[in-house]
């Protein structure tokens, strides 16, 4: 579901490039982009209009076109007998409905009554570089500024970015009604700025955005008590979110120990030599699965504070490859 957008084009290449086990699978998008052809294994496809029966006889069903469309079509595909990997914000709190990391928590998915959430972009790769360090040495505190791309705010975001960039002599002035949210009354330039708003600013003062890094982190780690602080900024980048992680442990490791605990966890990629100058950021780690960890230092203060700088593709891990592995983990623990 939503197979033309920029998540769902990239969970066709998912699922093409890991070979996923499916005897039939059905293109879904709205009555705009129905009649459009997408190639798949060396098929052509055409895309169908979504309606509550397009979900006859579907064991798994990837959604990713919005939350009102996984709100308003996720229910009738679950009463057909569907098990919904949803990529919005739609269900990510409901207490009813688990969400997944596979890397982190994949014992959740058990829990489903239909629907298996997948976490925001931004969350994904924090917790993947937290959860082998909550496991070895207990984990207290996470205070995390991220710098993401503007493919999180879709392709009118991405475009606004590429004509601004153009238009350098008028960066101040530059055309602007994307960021830092559509629906907002003001919009800035992104183009050699940085824009600390993502999505809506709740009453607490922190954007929703920050809030779903503080609350899906907590229900992704089953722990209510952990102390979670973000402040998320939007910056001139295409594709790969970047996080500065401060996380506070309970124990007080070396360096060289939590480095090799990010090393040895799954899905995760350690790229720390500053000798070498080698640490990760977003253009080398677009199109790539791996969360990538680097700049791992000891807080100068605090012998149980670590600093880590966290980077992936927020297309990929952040979106598309989790819930294919999430689709995938179904089939291999007998879920599905």
């Amino acid at each position: 579901m939503g197979a033309t957008g920029a998540v769902g084009q990239q969970m066709k290449v998912q699922l093409e490039k890991r070979n996923f086990p499916a005897g039939e699978i059905l293109f879904l998008a709205s009555s705009r982009s129905a009649g459009q052809e997408i190639e798949f294994k060396g098929k052509t496809y055409i895309v169908q209009e979504a309606v509550p029966e397009s979900f006859e006889g579907v064991d798994i069903a990837l959604f990713s076109a919005g939350g009102s469309i996984s709100e308003k079509f996720a229910p009738e595909a679950v009463k057909r007998g569907a098990v919904v990997i949803d990529n919005t914000s739609a269900f990510r709190m409901d207490p009813e409905v688990p969400l997944v990391v596979p890397e982190v928590n994949k014992k959740d998915m058990r829990l489903h009554n239909g629907i298996i959430s997948n976490p925001n972009c931004s969350t994904i790769q924090m917790v993947c570089a937290l959860q082998p360090l909550k496991e070895q040495f207990g984990l207290s505190k996470v205070v995390v500024s991220t710098y993401q791309a503007v493919s999180g705010a879709g392709i009118g975001a991405i475009n606004e970015l590429k004509d601004q960039a153009a238009d350098f002599d008028n960066a101040k002035q530059a055309d602007a009604s994307v960021l830092p949210v559509k629906s907002a009354d003001k919009h800035y330039p992104i183009a050699f700025n940085a824009i600390p708003q993502i999505d809506v600013f709740a009453d607490n003062g922190y954007t929703l955005e920050e809030m779903k890094m503080i609350n899906e982190t907590k229900k992704i780690m089953h722990d209510d008590k952990l102390s979670v602080a973000a402040t998320c900024v939007r910056l001139p980048v295409v594709t790969g979110h970047s996080e500065s992680v401060y996380v506070e442990l309970e124990g007080a490791p070396s360096v060289e120990e939590v480095k090799q605990a990010i090393a040895e966890a799954a899905g995760v990629e350690l790229m720390d030599d500053p000798s070498q100058q080698l640490y990760p950021m977003p253009l080398m780690a677009e199109g790539l699965d791996e969360v990538f960890v680097g700049r791992i230092r000891q807080d100068p203060d605090n012998p149980q504070g670590f600093h880590l700088w966290v980077v992936s593709d927020n297309l990929v891990k952040g979106a598309a490859l989790n819930s294919v592995q999430i689709a995938e983990s179904l089939i291999e623990e007998k879920i599905v």
